[in-house]
């Protein structure tokens, strides 16, 4: 009993030792950047947002991106709710960060208090793409009018602050990044993969994605990933890699764009947290399509597919 009780002892103080080595505070942007807006600009910004931001930050029920509840962050990590995105100055993320302050949260992580944020990690996003989201935050969209409401204030259990200083790796600052030429399908469907963030789901584990290079993720895009719902039940991220057996390997461009733009698959409808992407276009989807065709099959057969 008592070399039990020595090794929780020496458990407890290595986690604290961890807790409290792990840097906490990072220096934020020094630079100077001005979102430029035009109506092509913040038509674009609108999609990106919808399709990149919307499914943990956009509330249907009130048409705005006033955050909620991330149910699928297990329960023995904390509570966890997403940011107000809307112009509210008194619970808007926005009006409280200079557009060079978003820009370089995206990017690497670091919020402009220091502290790093591993939830919306975008770090080959293309510069432009970056200028029309934060443009159309900034715009007078009404989806993203002020709304002085506060959804809830995320509380992680010590495990859960545990895993998020282990996680604590800032991104570095990459720029002059472009979009890829819309000619190369695969190049256009694999960025457009890695910014939405379909790998963050539909590979093996969020703790072993790599932000930097996707494909170096483990289990890259062959599902697993478990996910609780609001009821409190379990799903598991599908396997999106082009095996005939246990990925989309049969599915046709006109049945992937079901599935991606209105959550429909051939076997039924598609549940939580898988959103619709409709405000994509369906060239937008080819590509993906087209890009997942490319990467090598994975015989990954996921539970409930």
């Amino acid at each position: 009993m008592q070399k039990y009780q020595r090794l929780s002892a020496i458990s407890i103080l290595s986690a604290a030792v961890i807790i409290g080595s792990c840097k906490t505070k990072f220096d934020t942007t020094k630079s100077s950047f001005t979102a430029t807006r035009s109506e092509a600009t913040l038509e674009h910004g609108q999609v990106l947002v919808y399709s990149i931001c919307g499914g943990c930050h956009y509330d249907p029920s009130v048409g705005k991106f006033i955050g909620k509840r991330i149910h699928e962050v297990p329960g023995i990590v904390g509570k966890v709710y997403s940011a107000n995105l809307t112009k509210s100055k008194s619970n808007g993320i926005a009006p409280r960060y200079t557009d060079a302050e978003l820009k370089y949260l995206l990017k690497t992580g670091i919020a402009r208090d220091g502290r790093f944020i591993p939830y919306m990690l975008r770090p080959n996003m293309a510069d432009e793409d970056l200028n029309d989201i934060i443009g159309y935050l900034r715009s007078d969209d009404p989806a993203v009018a002020a709304a002085d409401t506060s959804i809830g204030i995320s509380h992680l259990t010590w495990i859960g602050k545990m895993a998020m200083n282990m996680m604590a790796k800032p991104l570095p600052y990459k720029t002059e990044i472009k979009r890829p030429n819309e000619s190369d399908s695969v190049a256009a469907g694999r960025y457009l993969i890695d910014n939405i963030g379909c790998f963050h789901c539909h590979s093996k584990s969020l703790t072993k994605l790599n932000y930097l290079i996707p494909e170096q993720s483990k289990g890259y895009m062959a599902g697993g990933m478990k996910f609780k719902t609001p009821s409190g039940g379990e799903i598991y991220a599908s396997n999106l890699t082009p095996d005939k057996q246990t990925g989309i390997g049969n599915y046709n461009k006109i049945q992937f764009r079901e599935a991606v733009k209105e959550g429909k698959s051939p076997s039924g409808k598609l549940h939580p947290p898988m959103p619709e992407f409709k405000r994509l276009s369906d060239q937008d989807v080819d590509v993906m399509y087209t890009y997942l065709k490319s990467i090598p099959p994975q015989n990954h057969k996921v539970q409930g597919h």
